[in-house]
């Protein structure tokens, strides 16, 4: 199948809003902790923490829910404020919600259980495998999980609460996920039918633009040629490369309109 037809939505699928939500931030951290090989002298980098809600009508799908403040704190990340209290911005409850796609479990993605008393939460088996595995015996890979993150997740299998999905999967019409192996083991972005086209959001498989148009690298990687894989996927999957929008990219507040709901100017439209 070619990248066009990849790239074409069918006819009568429902068109979504789609919005980035920014709770947290990380100024000045060296060139070489996000764009592996850099040279040393490069300038310091800011990151951005992001969850993101899909929207049609009534029903709004959440992905990601970010780190708590304590965590933010002890990992010394600016925590600006509660998630929930962006999506409320929204006119999103997070009580209500029903879905919460999880795209993968480190800890700046999957903080904030409670707010969600009434959602399933969508996980790949390979991520649950990879975060609960022998790998995690290894500091240069569990660094980025909270333990009582994960458990909790396991906590919420047991209550009926997480749906698992192996490889690419469609949610909704219009709504898929895709495994993108590389960054962690089962890392999955999200495909989503829009106005403009098919958009995808990227999460950690493509954590800044630069990383997509040079084909560099986040010196986090659990598997080098999956990631570089994976950004063809990512290419191949979204209508234009302007409607990839990656994890961490300051440059996403700038690249796009803020949301006149949100005071704070925290909260833009990606579609």
């Amino acid at each position: 199948m070619t990248a066009a037809a990849d790239a074409a939505a069918p006819t009568g699928l429902p068109e979504y809003e789609v919005y980035a939500v920014k709770y947290a931030e990380l100024k000045g951290r060296p060139s070489t902790d996000i764009f592996l090989g850099s040279d040393p002298h490069d300038p310091a980098v800011d990151m951005d923490y992001f969850v993101w809600v899909v929207r049609s009508g009534s029903t709004a799908i959440v992905i990601d829910m970010g780190f708590t403040r304590a965590v933010g704190e002890r990992r010394r990340r600016a925590f600006l404020r509660c998630p929930g209290e962006g999506l409320a911005r929204l006119g999103v409850d997070p009580a209500r919600v029903t879905d919460v796609i999880v795209t993968h479990l480190h800890y700046d993605h999957v903080g904030n259980y409670a707010l969600f008393p009434n959602a399933t939460f969508h996980i790949q088996d390979k991520e649950m495998a990879f975060a609960t595995g022998r790998m995690m015996r290894h500091r240069c890979l569990c660094a980025a999980y909270e333990p009582e993150d994960v458990v909790e997740l396991v906590r919420n299998v047991f209550k009926g609460r997480v749906a698992f999905h192996d490889g690419d999967d469609v949610l909704a019409p219009g709504l898929s996920v895709h495994l993108a192996a590389g960054h962690t083991a089962g890392l999955q972005f999200v495909r989503v039918n829009t106005r403009r086209g098919w958009l995808v959001l990227a999460s950690d498989a493509c954590h800044y633009y630069r990383h997509l148009e040079r084909n560099e690298v986040f010196p986090l990687v659990t598997n080098l040629p999956a990631l570089l894989d994976g950004y063809d996927r990512l290419r191949r999957l979204s209508s234009d490369p302007a409607l990839v929008i990656p994890g961490h990219d300051p440059l996403v507040m700038a690249r796009h309109p803020r949301v006149a709901e949100d005071a704070d100017g925290l909260t833009i439209r990606l579609d």
